[in-house]
């Protein structure tokens, strides 16, 4: 109950507590910002992969900028020498209005990606964009680019479909739980639920070839993979551990000083209270966990 009703009147909340709040999850609002945050983590021995933050644009306009925003930013991810690739929202690109305008920003970016010699993951959003993505996924790696990644979601049903669908590719994918609110009849509504998919998912991926990304806070699901990685050492190299920025900092030190490979999702960027607002609004239990941490230090 006390997770909704912050979620609830999180816009009541005057900005400037909410910047205090999301600043901890953010690394600023400039490019300057991402390329310190990520070089303190190149320091920890941790990669990265930096998200401009901004969803959901509605004007070619506003498309064509964001698509130059990325692109300067691997230009900047490049110049600084960071162990860091970039992450991308198709529907900052203009997936929501138009799919091959969208492809076309995409193409591009993960075209300057490769001549500087970077990696592009395709974030995974609502269901309305799963099949379109992955299509858009699928015409990259096709047209011969390697240097391009996915994002799969325990929490939907479909999931193990689409790894099926995509074994040609032996795709590199970040597997993650999932974030947005979605109906029943597509996605698994209880934690013990998701977790067991998200098991099955892993395994499955690796059966495949697949490069996997174990994005999870979850200590059920790292200590799950932990004993299957020590009874299957074949997959060495064939994983890492990712983590969001200023999210449980001890676990992801811990899973460095035990040799892991690790990234850490980095957002940036001026729309940083609509990120917040948005984020917190759909997952309500996230909301109530940053609440809490404004009374406590991790």
């Amino acid at each position: 109950m006390i997770n909704q009703l912050v979620a609830k009147f999180l816009p009541l909340v005057p900005r400037s507590l909410v910047r205090v709040i999301a600043m901890r999850y953010i690394a600023g609002e400039t490019i300057g910002d991402a390329v310190k945050t990520v070089q303190q983590l190149n320091s920890e021995n941790a990669k990265a992969t930096v998200d401009v933050l901004g969803e959901f644009v509605k004007s070619r306009e506003q498309a064509i900028s964001e698509t130059a925003t990325s692109r300067i930013v691997l230009d900047a991810i490049a110049e600084n020498e960071l162990d860091s690739g970039l992450s991308v929202k198709l529907t900052s690109l203009g997936l929501e209005f138009d799919d091959e305008f969208c492809y076309r920003n995409l193409y591009s970016i993960v075209k300057h990606a490769h001549e500087v010699n970077r990696f592009v993951r395709i974030d995974m959003e609502n269901s309305p964009y799963t099949s379109r993505t992955l299509l858009m996924y699928r015409r990259l790696r096709e047209e011969g680019f390697e240097n391009v990644g996915i994002v799969l979601q325990a929490y939907m049903r479909r999931s193990s479909r689409d790894i099926e669908d995509l074994a040609d590719l032996k795709p590199s994918v970040r597997l993650c739980k999932g974030i947005y609110r979605e109906i029943p009849q597509i996605a698994y509504q209880s934690r013990e639920d998701v977790q067991d998919n998200y098991k099955h998912l892993l395994r499955q991926l690796l059966d495949i070839g697949s490069y996997v990304g174990i994005a999870t806070h979850d200590d059920v699901l790292v200590q799950d993979a932990q004993l299957f990685f020590m009874d299957n050492p074949q997959y060495a190299g064939h994983y890492e551990y990712q983590m969001l920025f200023g999210v449980r900092t001890e676990l992801r030190r811990a899973l460095i000083m035990d040799g892991n490979r690790l990234r850490v999702y980095v957002p940036f960027g001026a729309d940083w209270y609509g990120y917040s607002v948005r984020r917190l609004r759909e997952n309500p239990q996230i909301a109530g966990h940053v609440f809490r941490a404004i009374f406590r230090k991790e």
